[in-house]
Protein backbone atom coordinates (compact mmCIF):
# COMPACT_ATOMS: atom_id res chain seq x y z
CA UNK A 1 0.00 0.00 0.00
CA UNK A 2 1.51 3.54 -1.25
CA UNK A 3 1.89 6.01 1.85
CA UNK A 4 1.29 9.59 1.20
CA UNK A 5 4.44 12.10 1.57
CA UNK A 6 3.01 13.25 5.15
CA UNK A 7 1.89 9.93 6.38
CA UNK A 8 5.60 9.20 5.25
CA UNK A 9 6.83 11.94 7.60
CA UNK A 10 4.82 10.79 9.83
CA UNK A 11 6.80 7.54 10.11
CA UNK A 12 9.67 8.66 9.59
CA UNK A 13 9.42 11.12 12.43
CA UNK A 14 8.08 8.70 14.61
CA UNK A 15 10.82 6.28 13.48
CA UNK A 16 13.31 8.66 15.48
CA UNK A 17 15.01 9.78 12.04
CA UNK A 18 14.16 13.73 11.76
CA UNK A 19 15.26 14.02 15.49
CA UNK A 20 18.64 13.61 14.25
CA UNK A 21 17.96 16.35 10.99
CA UNK A 22 19.58 13.23 8.80
CA UNK A 23 17.28 12.09 6.16
CA UNK A 24 18.36 9.25 3.58
CA UNK A 25 19.94 10.63 0.57
CA UNK A 26 17.05 9.48 -1.92
CA UNK A 27 14.49 12.30 -2.53
CA UNK A 28 10.97 11.76 -1.36
CA UNK A 29 9.65 11.25 -4.79
CA UNK A 30 11.84 7.88 -5.02
CA UNK A 31 10.47 6.67 -1.81
CA UNK A 32 6.98 7.49 -3.19
CA UNK A 33 7.70 5.75 -6.13
CA UNK A 34 8.95 2.62 -4.10
CA UNK A 35 5.98 2.61 -2.84
CA UNK A 36 7.74 1.88 0.52
CA UNK A 37 7.93 -1.77 0.14
CA UNK A 38 10.50 -4.01 2.19
CA UNK A 39 13.69 -4.56 0.15
CA UNK A 40 16.12 -5.26 3.45
CA UNK A 41 16.32 -5.76 6.96
CA UNK A 42 19.03 -5.46 8.95
CA UNK A 43 19.48 -4.74 13.53
CA UNK A 44 21.49 -1.22 14.07
CA UNK A 45 22.81 0.36 17.21
CA UNK A 46 21.45 4.02 18.52
CA UNK A 47 23.53 6.80 19.37
CA UNK A 48 22.18 6.12 23.24
CA UNK A 49 23.15 2.29 22.71
CA UNK A 50 19.87 1.23 22.22
CA UNK A 51 19.75 -1.34 19.52
CA UNK A 52 16.95 -1.86 17.01
CA UNK A 53 15.38 -3.44 14.17
CA UNK A 54 15.32 -1.41 11.04
CA UNK A 55 13.29 -2.11 7.65
CA UNK A 56 14.49 -0.35 5.04
CA UNK A 57 13.30 0.20 1.16
CA UNK A 58 15.03 -0.50 -2.32
CA UNK A 59 16.05 3.37 -2.66
CA UNK A 60 17.71 3.25 1.38
CA UNK A 61 14.41 4.99 3.16
CA UNK A 62 13.73 3.90 6.83
CA UNK A 63 10.25 2.55 6.71
CA UNK A 64 10.00 1.76 9.96
CA UNK A 65 12.30 0.27 12.98
CA UNK A 66 11.42 -2.33 16.44
CA UNK A 67 13.51 -1.89 19.50
CA UNK A 68 14.99 -5.01 20.62
CA UNK A 69 16.38 -5.67 24.20
CA UNK A 70 19.77 -6.32 23.26
CA UNK A 71 21.87 -6.65 19.84
CA UNK A 72 20.60 -8.52 16.96
CA UNK A 73 22.85 -10.68 14.39
CA UNK A 74 21.02 -11.92 11.10
CA UNK A 75 17.29 -11.97 9.66
CA UNK A 76 15.71 -14.70 8.09
CA UNK A 77 13.25 -13.79 5.33
CA UNK A 78 9.30 -15.37 4.50
CA UNK A 79 9.64 -17.06 1.35
CA UNK A 80 6.64 -15.01 0.81
CA UNK A 81 8.49 -11.97 2.19
CA UNK A 82 5.49 -11.65 5.01
CA UNK A 83 7.65 -12.18 7.91
CA UNK A 84 11.27 -11.16 8.74
CA UNK A 85 12.84 -12.94 12.10
CA UNK A 86 15.60 -10.97 13.74
CA UNK A 87 17.96 -12.93 15.63
CA UNK A 88 19.81 -12.13 19.03
CA UNK A 89 23.54 -12.18 18.76
CA UNK A 90 25.04 -15.33 20.31
CA UNK A 91 24.31 -16.03 23.63
CA UNK A 92 21.30 -14.00 22.64
CA UNK A 93 17.52 -15.81 23.13
CA UNK A 94 15.40 -13.71 21.92
CA UNK A 95 13.76 -13.86 18.41
CA UNK A 96 11.38 -10.89 17.06
CA UNK A 97 9.21 -11.82 14.13
CA UNK A 98 8.31 -8.36 11.99
CA UNK A 99 5.68 -8.21 9.70
CA UNK A 100 6.68 -6.78 6.63
CA UNK A 101 3.22 -6.81 4.97
CA UNK A 102 2.07 -4.31 8.06
CA UNK A 103 5.11 -3.31 9.35
CA UNK A 104 4.87 -3.56 12.67
CA UNK A 105 5.88 -6.48 15.11
CA UNK A 106 4.17 -9.32 15.02
CA UNK A 107 5.60 -11.82 18.13
CA UNK A 108 8.81 -12.56 19.93
CA UNK A 109 10.27 -16.34 20.98
CA UNK A 110 13.07 -18.15 22.62
CA UNK A 111 15.11 -21.18 22.24
CA UNK A 112 14.59 -24.31 25.13
CA UNK A 113 16.54 -22.70 28.66
CA UNK A 114 19.47 -24.76 28.05
CA UNK A 115 20.16 -23.29 24.66
CA UNK A 116 20.90 -20.29 22.95
CA UNK A 117 20.67 -18.94 19.54
CA UNK A 118 23.54 -18.03 17.24
CA UNK A 119 22.05 -15.54 15.05
CA UNK A 120 21.21 -16.90 11.97
CA UNK A 121 18.32 -19.01 10.54
CA UNK A 122 15.97 -20.13 7.19
CA UNK A 123 12.21 -20.71 6.82
CA UNK A 124 10.79 -24.04 4.73
CA UNK A 125 10.42 -23.60 1.13
CA UNK A 126 6.49 -23.45 1.91
CA UNK A 127 7.52 -20.81 5.12
CA UNK A 128 5.88 -23.35 7.28
CA UNK A 129 8.60 -23.71 9.46
CA UNK A 130 11.68 -21.67 10.80
CA UNK A 131 15.10 -23.20 11.57
CA UNK A 132 17.45 -21.65 13.75
CA UNK A 133 21.32 -22.31 14.14
CA UNK A 134 21.41 -23.03 18.22
CA UNK A 135 23.55 -24.19 20.78
CA UNK A 136 23.26 -26.54 23.58
CA UNK A 137 25.88 -25.54 25.50
CA UNK A 138 25.29 -28.02 28.70
CA UNK A 139 25.96 -30.59 25.95
CA UNK A 140 28.36 -28.92 23.83
CA UNK A 141 26.69 -29.93 21.02
CA UNK A 142 24.88 -27.69 18.04
CA UNK A 143 21.70 -27.96 16.87
CA UNK A 144 19.41 -26.44 14.45
CA UNK A 145 16.23 -26.01 16.36
CA UNK A 146 12.60 -25.92 14.06
CA UNK A 147 9.46 -23.47 14.93
CA UNK A 148 5.76 -23.60 13.40
CA UNK A 149 5.35 -20.49 11.87
CA UNK A 150 1.73 -21.50 11.87
CA UNK A 151 1.55 -22.14 15.38
CA UNK A 152 3.03 -18.86 16.87
CA UNK A 153 6.27 -19.44 16.26
CA UNK A 154 6.02 -23.07 18.46
CA UNK A 155 9.24 -25.06 18.70
CA UNK A 156 8.30 -28.31 17.55
CA UNK A 157 11.58 -30.10 17.29
CA UNK A 158 15.47 -29.84 16.50
CA UNK A 159 18.10 -31.77 14.07
CA UNK A 160 21.73 -32.12 15.22
CA UNK A 161 24.42 -30.00 13.19
CA UNK A 162 26.75 -32.86 13.50
CA UNK A 163 29.50 -30.25 15.01
CA UNK A 164 30.23 -27.87 17.16
CA UNK A 165 29.19 -24.35 17.14
CA UNK A 166 26.93 -24.04 13.64
CA UNK A 167 27.16 -20.34 13.03
CA UNK A 168 25.21 -19.96 9.78
CA UNK A 169 22.52 -23.15 8.09
CA UNK A 170 21.34 -22.23 4.61
CA UNK A 171 18.86 -24.42 2.77
CA UNK A 172 20.15 -25.49 -0.98
CA UNK A 173 18.05 -24.93 -3.88
CA UNK A 174 16.51 -28.55 -3.85
CA UNK A 175 14.73 -27.60 -0.84
CA UNK A 176 15.60 -30.32 1.22
CA UNK A 177 19.67 -30.19 1.95
CA UNK A 178 20.80 -28.10 4.92
CA UNK A 179 24.22 -27.07 4.76
CA UNK A 180 25.49 -25.69 8.19
CA UNK A 181 28.93 -24.26 9.12
CA UNK A 182 30.05 -25.64 12.40
CA UNK A 183 32.85 -23.10 13.58
CA UNK A 184 34.06 -25.53 15.78
CA UNK A 185 34.33 -23.32 18.77
CA UNK A 186 32.65 -23.97 22.48
CA UNK A 187 30.87 -21.37 24.01
CA UNK A 188 28.83 -21.21 27.27
CA UNK A 189 26.65 -18.26 28.42
CA UNK A 190 28.15 -18.23 31.54
CA UNK A 191 31.41 -16.62 29.79
CA UNK A 192 29.50 -15.06 27.26
CA UNK A 193 32.01 -14.21 24.08
CA UNK A 194 34.93 -16.46 25.16
CA UNK A 195 36.14 -19.22 23.28
CA UNK A 196 36.44 -22.13 25.14
CA UNK A 197 38.53 -24.70 23.40
CA UNK A 198 40.92 -22.87 20.32
CA UNK A 199 43.59 -25.44 20.77
CA UNK A 200 41.23 -27.79 19.85
CA UNK A 201 38.88 -27.16 17.23
CA UNK A 202 37.54 -28.86 14.42
CA UNK A 203 35.67 -26.43 11.95
CA UNK A 204 33.50 -28.24 9.09
CA UNK A 205 30.43 -28.43 6.86
CA UNK A 206 27.76 -30.79 7.63
CA UNK A 207 25.00 -31.40 5.28
CA UNK A 208 21.72 -32.36 6.60
CA UNK A 209 18.36 -33.91 5.56
CA UNK A 210 15.83 -31.09 6.44
CA UNK A 211 13.17 -34.08 6.41
CA UNK A 212 14.40 -36.06 8.85
CA UNK A 213 17.87 -34.78 10.67
CA UNK A 214 20.33 -37.47 9.07
CA UNK A 215 24.00 -36.43 7.92
CA UNK A 216 24.28 -36.59 4.54
CA UNK A 217 28.18 -35.47 4.12
CA UNK A 218 30.15 -33.73 5.79
CA UNK A 219 34.03 -31.81 5.23
CA UNK A 220 36.39 -31.06 7.61
CA UNK A 221 38.98 -28.43 7.25
CA UNK A 222 42.75 -30.00 7.25
CA UNK A 223 45.00 -29.69 10.56
CA UNK A 224 46.32 -26.66 8.95
CA UNK A 225 43.48 -24.71 9.05
CA UNK A 226 41.78 -26.23 12.69
CA UNK A 227 41.88 -22.44 14.17
CA UNK A 228 39.67 -21.29 11.01
CA UNK A 229 36.19 -20.79 12.55
CA UNK A 230 33.83 -21.07 9.19
CA UNK A 231 30.71 -18.92 10.07
CA UNK A 232 29.32 -17.49 7.27
CA UNK A 233 27.49 -18.68 3.92
CA UNK A 234 25.98 -18.63 0.22
CA UNK A 235 25.23 -20.82 -2.69
CA UNK A 236 26.50 -19.64 -5.56
CA UNK A 237 25.87 -21.91 -8.85
CA UNK A 238 26.46 -25.52 -7.20
CA UNK A 239 28.97 -24.47 -4.64
CA UNK A 240 28.72 -22.88 -1.62
CA UNK A 241 31.14 -19.84 -0.66
CA UNK A 242 32.41 -19.91 3.33
CA UNK A 243 33.82 -17.11 5.43
CA UNK A 244 35.92 -17.95 7.92
CA UNK A 245 37.70 -15.85 10.86
CA UNK A 246 41.15 -17.52 11.73
CA UNK A 247 41.53 -17.94 15.56
CA UNK A 248 45.54 -18.34 15.11
CA UNK A 249 48.56 -16.48 15.38
CA UNK A 250 47.22 -13.33 13.98
CA UNK A 251 50.49 -13.40 11.70
CA UNK A 252 49.96 -16.50 9.71
CA UNK A 253 49.03 -15.66 5.63
CA UNK A 254 45.77 -17.53 5.59
CA UNK A 255 42.98 -17.82 3.62
CA UNK A 256 39.66 -16.68 4.63
CA UNK A 257 36.99 -17.87 2.37
CA UNK A 258 36.59 -21.46 0.60
CA UNK A 259 34.47 -23.29 -1.67
CA UNK A 260 32.58 -26.95 -1.10
CA UNK A 261 30.39 -29.10 -3.53
CA UNK A 262 29.32 -32.52 -1.48
CA UNK A 263 31.57 -34.92 -2.23
CA UNK A 264 35.20 -32.60 -2.72
CA UNK A 265 37.56 -31.18 -0.36
CA UNK A 266 36.97 -27.69 1.61
CA UNK A 267 38.92 -25.39 -1.41
CA UNK A 268 40.06 -22.34 -0.32
CA UNK A 269 39.72 -18.98 -2.77
CA UNK A 270 43.09 -17.62 -3.69
CA UNK A 271 45.71 -18.10 -1.82
CA UNK A 272 46.53 -16.28 1.53
CA UNK A 273 48.36 -13.30 0.51
CA UNK A 274 44.91 -11.72 -1.23
CA UNK A 275 43.56 -11.47 2.12
CA UNK A 276 46.36 -8.75 3.60
CA UNK A 277 43.88 -5.83 5.46
CA UNK A 278 41.78 -8.01 6.22
CA UNK A 279 42.57 -8.84 9.86
CA UNK A 280 41.82 -12.46 9.63
CA UNK A 281 38.13 -11.79 9.60
CA UNK A 282 35.27 -12.25 7.24
CA UNK A 283 31.79 -11.01 8.31
CA UNK A 284 29.40 -11.52 6.19
CA UNK A 285 29.05 -13.89 2.61
CA UNK A 286 26.21 -13.12 -0.16
CA UNK A 287 25.73 -13.82 -4.21
CA UNK A 288 23.90 -11.03 -6.32
CA UNK A 289 20.90 -11.83 -7.81
CA UNK A 290 22.27 -13.12 -11.19
CA UNK A 291 24.98 -15.65 -9.23
CA UNK A 292 27.84 -14.68 -11.14
CA UNK A 293 29.64 -12.65 -8.49
CA UNK A 294 29.96 -13.63 -4.56
CA UNK A 295 30.73 -10.62 -1.83
CA UNK A 296 32.15 -10.92 1.03
CA UNK A 297 32.94 -8.28 4.05
CA UNK A 298 36.06 -8.06 6.35
CA UNK A 299 34.94 -5.24 8.54
CA UNK A 300 37.87 -5.06 10.52
CA UNK A 301 39.85 -4.38 8.00
CA UNK A 302 37.35 -1.85 5.89
CA UNK A 303 36.97 -4.11 2.86
CA UNK A 304 34.53 -6.01 0.30
CA UNK A 305 35.74 -8.07 -2.06
CA UNK A 306 33.57 -9.32 -4.93
CA UNK A 307 34.60 -12.83 -6.39
CA UNK A 308 33.83 -14.21 -10.00
CA UNK A 309 31.15 -17.24 -8.82
CA UNK A 310 32.42 -19.74 -11.40
CA UNK A 311 36.32 -18.43 -11.73
CA UNK A 312 36.31 -18.04 -7.87
CA UNK A 313 38.76 -15.24 -9.39
CA UNK A 314 39.07 -11.57 -7.07
CA UNK A 315 37.13 -8.96 -9.73
CA UNK A 316 37.28 -5.91 -7.48
CA UNK A 317 37.87 -4.83 -3.71
CA UNK A 318 35.95 -2.46 -2.22
CA UNK A 319 36.84 0.08 0.56
CA UNK A 320 34.30 0.90 3.00
CA UNK A 321 35.03 1.74 6.55
CA UNK A 322 33.69 -1.12 8.95
CA UNK A 323 31.53 -2.53 5.93
CA UNK A 324 29.81 -5.31 7.73
CA UNK A 325 26.48 -6.69 5.59
CA UNK A 326 26.22 -7.02 2.56
CA UNK A 327 22.62 -8.26 0.82
CA UNK A 328 21.98 -8.31 -3.47
CA UNK A 329 20.97 -5.64 -5.28
CA UNK A 330 20.35 -6.56 -8.70
CA UNK A 331 23.92 -7.84 -10.61
CA UNK A 332 25.75 -5.87 -7.47
CA UNK A 333 25.27 -5.53 -3.47
CA UNK A 334 24.25 -3.33 -1.13
CA UNK A 335 26.06 -2.83 1.90
CA UNK A 336 25.94 -1.74 5.32
CA UNK A 337 28.97 0.04 7.93
CA UNK A 338 29.29 0.83 11.09
CA UNK A 339 29.56 4.77 10.38
CA UNK A 340 25.53 4.90 9.42
CA UNK A 341 25.76 4.41 5.88
CA UNK A 342 23.77 2.26 3.29
CA UNK A 343 25.71 1.39 0.07
CA UNK A 344 24.97 0.43 -3.68
CA UNK A 345 28.52 -1.05 -4.39
CA UNK A 346 30.19 2.40 -4.27
CA UNK A 347 27.26 4.43 -4.27
CA UNK A 348 26.38 5.96 -1.00
CA UNK A 349 22.20 6.03 -0.56
CA UNK A 350 21.42 6.48 2.98
CA UNK A 351 23.21 8.16 5.78
CA UNK A 352 22.84 8.70 9.36
CA UNK A 353 26.20 9.07 11.97
CA UNK A 354 23.65 8.57 14.54
CA UNK A 355 23.19 4.72 13.97
CA UNK A 356 25.69 1.95 13.35
CA UNK A 357 25.06 -0.79 11.40
CA UNK A 358 25.28 -4.38 12.57
CA UNK A 359 26.97 -7.00 10.88
CA UNK A 360 24.28 -8.18 8.49
CA UNK A 361 21.75 -6.80 6.26
CA UNK A 362 19.16 -9.10 4.74
CA UNK A 363 17.36 -8.76 1.03
CA UNK A 364 13.08 -8.88 1.55
CA UNK A 365 13.35 -8.40 -2.69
Amino acid sequence: MALSRRKFLSRIAASGVLATGQLPFASFAQAEASSLQAAYVSTLRKADGQYAAAVIDRSGNLIFQEHLDDRGHATAIAPNKKFAVVFARRPGRFALVLDLFNNQRHLAFSPPLDHHFYGHGFFSPDGKLLYATENDYENERGIIGIYDTTNSFARIGQHESYGIGPHEAILLSDGITIAISNGGIITHPDYPRQKLNLSSMEPQISYVDRRDGKLIAQSKLPAEYSQLSLRHMTAARGKIWIGGQYEGDPSNSVSLVATHRIGEEIKPVSGGQTYLGMKQYIGSVSVNINGDLVATTAPKGNKVAIWNSETRELVKTLSHIDAGGVAPNGHGFTISDGQGNLWQDNKAIYHDPEIAWDNHISSAI
